[in-house]
């Protein structure tokens, strides 16, 4: 592919506003209502968000990326996202060019990219991908307000399985080395479930983030039968347990939740809900 090429936005207009006024308004505002959520203080390395429409995963999302803004900067951010249209193996990474928003492209790291397909085989690049997929670009409405000049990484997990999490974890433990990245997992909870399921169901994976327990959260995330792991724990499961791992193996001590939601509390139905979670993962001076 060219190595100038832009990704064209796939959900403006029908996820988020399509217009950069009133997209900036609708981030603007979610952020103005987070900011009575207790950050973490020091070093942030990763957070979680969810990848919902912004109607309903914005008010959680807006936590994720403050407490990413009170960490900068950064040199580069790893977006890793499930893929929800798309099957393969491994890890589909979009190398080079941008991606567009109405907020203005965002710049892909090439060099960070490549030694990401270098430190494993694992990560490659499959652009069709990305195509239509909503995970990363998600993230993307609060890249642009808080962390405008930080190029990204977009990678997309195919088959979540063990080997393809472990490999991805060490790819992002060891590439770009003496450089300070912020990793983004991006994913949704449990799917469809009656709003008082969901909180017990969803319950079990913020304890093990609270803990940061990746290696619990695997251990979860595999006695889910395989079909049914994205339905019972996290669509976005895998992205989540290799960035919690590549977290760790840079230095990371610390898990902190900052905001858990589900979708019933913004639409008032609770007969089948998404669960969405905001947290952020480094070194803090005020861990629980």
């Amino acid at each position: 592919m060219a190595t100038d090429s832009i990704r064209p936005a796939a959900v403006a207009g029908s996820w988020y506003p399509a217009s950069a006024g009133a997209l900036a308004r609708e981030v603007d505002t979610y952020l103005a209502d987070a900011a009575s959520v207790a950050l973490p203080v020091g070093r942030v390395d990763a957070v979680i968000a969810p990848h919902a429409g912004l109607l309903f995963s914005g008010p959680v999302g807006a936590c994720a990326y403050r407490a990413a803004a009170a960490g900068a900067p950064y040199d580069a951010a790893v977006l890793v996202g499930p893929s929800h249209f798309v099957g393969f193996e491994g890890v589909a990474v979009y190398p080079s060019g941008a991606f567009a928003t109405p907020l203005g492209a965002v710049e892909i790291d090439r060099v960070l990219a490549t030694e990401l397909m270098d430190a494993s085989p694992m990560v490659h690049v499959r652009p069709e991908a990305h195509r239509r997929e909503h995970s990363l670009e998600m993230q993307l409405p609060f890249m642009r307000r808080l962390l405008p000049d930080v190029p990204i990484v977009p990678l997309l997990m195919g088959d979540q399985t063990t080997a393809t999490i472990r490999a991805l974890a060490q790819a992002l433990a060891t590439a770009g080395a003496g450089r300070r990245l912020l990793f983004v997992a991006s994913t949704d909870l449990s799917h469809y479930f009656e709003a008082v399921t969901a909180e017990r169901l969803d319950a079990q994976v913020r304890e093990r983030v609270a803990a940061f327990d990746a290696e619990g959260l695997l251990a979860l995330f595999e006695r889910a039968p395989a079909a049914e792991r994205g339905r019972y724990v996290a669509c976005g499961g895998g992205p989540t347990i290799a960035v919690m791992l590549g977290a760790q193996a840079r230095g990371a001590h610390h898990g902190r939740v900052l905001r858990y939601m589900h979708s019933g509390e913004i639409s008032g139905d609770t007969s089948g809900v998404v669960g969405y979670l905001a947290a952020a993962l480094g070194t803090f001076t005020n861990a629980d």
